[in-house]
């Protein structure tokens, strides 16, 4: 089988994108999008696509099949997501990150978009599409749904309550476990885990990535027919992203 083609944005030349380029080495086939001037700044053999809007070129290239997969590295959020939308064709974008603790314990974690994961079908969705790429990185089987808070605190406030119907709803419509707000105990029992809503996701991820020594290994968007592994500008590299993106990508073609 030949290399998986990766795209990963790279806005500037710098540090984190060198460090990705040294240490994917011939893992893939990679090329970077960037800006005009820029090529000779990554070093020898660097294969660059240069052009004013990156994040453009990119998605233009991964929806003409170009490339296998595309990482967005250091491009800006609201435009390149804007484009792959367009692109797809659809009016938003769901997200499911690939994380791992302090101590190297993997899971995966929807919704992690402030926007996302605000209804019980999307939930649903979210547990659907998790329990496959789950079983593609062989993580442990099922799938959390937390809540926000224990079964004994029903009736302490109306916004609590509703994120335990919800999330009762959702493990029954789709056989997962309704593990209330005991986030310590789901990473470490499931292959999945499902927030409450978008915001809380966003802060599990941050909490996790930035203050508690945990590590983000991207997060492919899961309801389009193309492979793209969104990324934090704050990453140290984009090595596992690139990885994730080239993983998923030969499955695909398996």
């Amino acid at each position: 089988m030949p290399p998986v083609a990766v795209g990963l944005g790279a806005a500037s030349p710098d540090e984190r994108i060198l460090a990705t380029v040294r240490a994917v080495g011939r893992e893939v086939d990679l090329t970077l999008f960037s800006c005009p001037g820029t090529a000779g700044s990554f070093g020898e053999g660097v294969r660059v696509v240069e052009a004013e809007q990156p994040q453009i070129a990119l998605i233009q290239a991964l929806a003409a099949g170009e490339i296998d997969a595309a990482v967005r590295g250091t491009l800006p959020a609201s435009s390149t997501l804007a484009a792959l939308k367009g692109a797809a064709g659809v009016d938003h974008l769901e997200r499911i990150a690939l994380l791992e603790t302090a101590d190297g314990h993997l899971f995966l974690l929807a919704p992690v978009g402030v926007d996302e994961g605000w209804t019980v079908a999307e939930k649903v969705r979210f547990v659907e599409r998790g329990r496959q790429i789950a079983r593609s990185f062989g993580l442990a089987g099922g799938v959390a749904v937390l809540s926000g808070g224990r079964l004994g605190d029903l009736g302490r406030h109306p916004a609590v309550d509703r994120t335990m119907a919800d999330a009762e709803l959702v493990a029954r419509l789709t056989g997962a476990e309704h593990t209330e707000i005991l986030i310590e105990e789901a990473v470490r029992r499931y292959g999945m885990v499902v927030a409450p809503d978008g915001i809380s996701g966003n802060l599990i991820f941050r909490t996790l990535t930035f203050l508690g020594s945990g590590v983000g290994h991207g997060a492919p968007v899961v309801n389009i027919d193309k492979i793209f592994v969104d990324t934090s500008r704050a990453s140290p590299d984009y090595t596992n992203a690139i990885l994730l993106a080239k993983s998923l990508a030969e499955s695909r073609k398996s």
